[in-house]
């Protein structure tokens, strides 16, 4: 295979896939909607000359067909994610997009090697727990009146003493977000198809992912993006909830990676991988190490407040993955100092967040806790 697709090209995942398979020796075409929001300037600087680029809509059969032409594996990134609650759009761009592009192949006739795709954490919700009397437990979201009286910790459906977190391993899904739900989707949809139809399909199940080029512009783009601005701002990271949250956070290159060897290698075909980090990192361990790195000795802020959806513990295993060969190389450490060399590069640093703070307040996305 030398000739493949990869939408969203020109976004955060996207480029630096782009980025490794122009290295292995690939031909690459990209299709990108190059969502304003996103990509406020058009096509980015670091899309490299070798790249045929595309602006298309994976919502639209024709930009589909036009994009598709000749190739013969996909790499589909193109996604929607926020935290405003505009639920159809999660939908139509993440999970009718995966329709439409099996649509076309199979109306067409295409003869493609693979496709793989870009799906989430987000489709475990609350993610997977132990209860030292009743084992293990797949909670359900914890409830607003919980969230609301700052009871934080996920308490067992049985019991009601709080839960202890363990490592997400793929074979249980409980999504509860419009942007969860709709991954799952996307991966019921491809899985179930390409089986049908013949074409080998692979979902990735990305962690918090991390590094240079990760857009400034949209509120969803990542708790390095938020804390650095701030920090370089000089205002203190904002933490919600009480900042004890865990997270695992993955290297964008790792991902790249993952995302190549996803295509290359067929023990992959029609699975789900996690693709996950080295660690799992509380939020206020994660502000004290951006502080750092920035060279400011500024604490973090407890506000008070809780975004609405927010899971409590969640971080991946990465072993189904591992078994191919793959591992998340590059430490935290080292990814927020990437980025935040990045960040030092570009020409406009306003605080972007707090716009978008704004904006989530207003429809109710982030909410006051009692003291």
């Amino acid at each position: 295979m030398k000739r493949v697709l990869v939408t969203g090209g020109a976004g955060f995942i996207g480029s630096h896939t782009v980025d490794h398979l122009l290295k292995k020796g690939y031909q690459v075409r990209v299709m990108d909607s190059l969502q304003e929001r996103v990509h406020p300037r058009g096509w980015p600087e670091y899309m490299p000359a070798a790249v045929e680029c595309f602006q298309g809509d994976v919502r639209q059969r024709a930009d589909w067909e036009k994009a598709l032409d000749g190739i013969e594996g996909v790499f589909h990134l193109a996604a929607y994610q926020d935290y405003m609650p505009d639920f159809s759009t999660f939908f139509h761009v993440n999970t009718v997009s995966t329709a439409l592009l099996f649509e076309v192949i199979v109306d067409r006739g295409l003869a493609l090697e693979k496709v793989v795709l870009a799906s989430s954490q987000a489709v475990y919700g609350e993610g997977k727990y132990h209860c030292a009397t009743h084992g293990i437990i797949y909670p359900s979201f914890r409830p607003d009146a919980q969230l609301a009286q700052s009871a934080w910790e996920v308490q067992c459906p049985h019991c009601g003493v709080p839960l202890q977190p363990v490592a997400i391993t793929e074979d249980q899904v409980n999504p509860h977000t419009a942007y969860g739900i709709s991954k799952y989707a996307l991966e019921l949809a491809s899985l179930n198809l390409g089986r049908k139809y013949g074409i080998p399909t692979v979902n990735m199940r990305y962690s918090i992912v991390q590094g240079p080029r990760n857009s400034f512009y949209n509120a969803y783009s990542g708790i390095c993006r938020i804390f650095s601005l701030r920090l370089l701002h000089d205002q203190p990271p904002i933490c919600y909830e009480d900042g004890l949250q865990l997270r695992d956070y993955v290297y964008v290159g790792d991902v790249a990676r993952a995302n190549v060897l996803a295509m290359e290698d067929e023990r992959a075909n029609d699975r789900s991988f996690n693709v996950g980090g080295q660690q799992a990192t509380s939020v206020l361990d994660y502000a004290g190490l951006v502080a750092r790195l920035c060279g400011k000795e500024i604490g973090p802020k407890i506000s008070g407040e809780y975004r609405f959806g927010d899971t409590r513990h969640t971080f991946s295993s990465w072993e189904a993955l591992g078994a191919l060969g793959w591992g998340p190389e590059t430490s935290l450490e080292t990814t927020i100092a990437q980025y935040l060399d990045w960040v030092g590069e570009q020409p406009d640093l306003q605080d972007f967040y707090a716009e978008s703070e704004k904006k989530m307040k207003a429809v109710n996305v982030i909410r006051s806790a009692a003291p």
